[in-house]
């Protein structure tokens, strides 16, 4: 697992420069071409640098955006995943937290104990949707048998894995490079590329490399897009801006997403992460034992001190 700025790092062509934000070749092979060009005795037309321009800068920007929805959905499937494992573990946590609130409030009378119990209690009355949040690990009646059998370390059935297979992902890339919608001059190319991608991205969220193929099928056999002629410079100038905005606004999603409770976990892992779940898991597991046996304790010393 990447991060997008590290995938963006590795994609760019070297010897690549800046124009308001977007990246803009500034050597190599093109270089080569207009010195050949200018020996000859042609004339490059003056919108021709700035159209290169703005393709490699259009290149580059897809590259990020298909950084940036590839580190997306890792975070939404490693979070999902850490929903179903954790999610019950953490309930109880809760549970035994209020459980153990309510016994200390009831052997001391204290009013400040007493608030405390009412606290922890609020913190695990049903929460609307918590069987959607659980995907079935846990309902309105507590645990589900898979949850608790997970705290006593029984064999449980393994949560739900969406994460896109190495295919997939190389099926989504060629896909995302060919039908991106910035390739797009004309509206109603660019409308059927966008509704073309949005298809893309929903079957690469689920992990579905069956429905990739047949969009890829789907694509080949589709029309071809016309060559555009030249644009003016102004527009060009306009292009090149626009896509400096696009990348500083994949830019702050991309942080947002390293930033998160569950992009920083990931980083801790970036090659395993399902052996931080484990790891999580056992460290949950062990404070449900000590939260149980400070629970046992209490109720032992009210029991002791009745008459």
């Amino acid at each position: 697992m990447t991060t997008p700025e590290a995938e963006q790092s590795q994609a760019e062509p070297a010897g690549a420069g800046t124009h308001g934000g977007a990246e803009v070749p500034v050597g190599g092979a093109e270089q080569g071409g207009e010195a050949q060009m200018m020996a000859e005795g042609g004339a490059e037309r003056p919108e021709a640098r700035l159209e290169r321009a703005v393709r490699a800068a259009e290149q580059a920007l897809i590259e990020y955006e298909i950084a940036v929805e590839t580190f997306r959905v890792e975070v939404e499937n490693f979070s999902r995943l850490h929903h179903q494992k954790l999610g019950p573990m953490y309930a109880r946590l809760d549970e035994l937290d209020a459980q153990i609130a309510e016994a200390t409030a009831a052997r001391t009378g204290d009013p400040e104990d007493i608030r405390k119990a009412d606290e922890a209690r609020a913190r695990v009355l049903p929460m609307p949707g918590v069987e959607e949040l659980f995907h079935g690990w846990m309902d309105s009646e507590g645990l589900s048998p898979e949850a608790a059998a997970m705290l006593t370390e029984q064999p449980v059935r393994p949560p739900q894995r969406v994460r896109p297979s190495d295919e997939a992902r190389k099926l989504y890339r060629e896909l995302a490079r060919k039908a991106h919608p910035d390739l797009a001059q004309e509206t109603a190319e660019r409308s059927r590329r966008e509704e073309f991608i949005t298809r893309v991205n929903a079957a690469y969220s689920r992990g579905d490399e069956a429905l990739l193929r047949e969009l890829a099928e789907e694509w080949a056999a589709g029309p071809v897009p016309e060559e555009q002629g030249p644009t003016p410079a102004e527009e060009l100038y306009a292009r090149l801006e626009w896509l400096a905005q696009r990348k500083e606004l994949l830019t702050l999603v991309a942080k947002e997403l390293e930033e998160g409770a569950i992009g920083a976990m990931l980083r801790l892992a970036p090659d395993d992460p399902d052996r931080l779940l484990e790891e999580i898991a056992d460290q949950l597991l062990a404070q449900v034992a000590e939260r149980e046996a400070e629970l046992v304790a209490l109720l032992g010393q009210g029991h002791g001190n009745r008459p």
